[in-house]
């Protein structure tokens, strides 16, 4: 007997029958679950590539404001001063900013370098467990 949808009516199977069929059902179940999986991951990455390509878009205009930037600062200030000394200012900024944004990487890098690596603390920690099982 088949119901509406298709499907065969159990009610009618002995227990072993039911059983017997557990596998076939549990892989077919596992092979679903993992093409469910690689159509969402497959669907996952695409959206993540077209997320990061729309974010370099971006940031090649961003590059591109940046000069526009400037030129606007150097223009801005030669109506009051020099045009070679609105450039002159202009750069120097830049520079320091340069300069501050630097130190404070560098300083960054420096505070990564001091931090000790998880397997020099396992090390430490089997010297240590070594040393006290050395005592008895």
């Amino acid at each position: 007997m088949s119901t509406p949808r298709g499907f065969r009516d159990r009610a009618d199977d002995s227990l072993l029958s039911l059983v017997g069929e557990l596998p076939e059902l549990i892989r077919n179940l596992v092979v679903a679950e993992i093409d469910s999986a690689k159509a969402w991951l497959k669907k996952t990455g695409k959206d993540a590539g077209l997320g990061g390509a729309w974010f370099i878009v971006a940031l090649f205009f961003l590059f591109w404001t940046i000069p526009a930037i400037g030129a606007f600062a150097i223009i801005g200030l030669s109506s009051w001063l020099a045009p070679w000394l609105s450039a002159l200012i202009v750069i120097g900024i830049l520079l320091l900013a340069a300069i501050v944004f630097a130190l404070l990487g560098w300083l960054r890098f420096k505070k990564l370098s001091s931090r000790q690596n998880p397997a020099q603390a396992l090390s430490a920690d089997a010297k240590i467990v070594k040393d006290v099982a050395d005592e008895f």
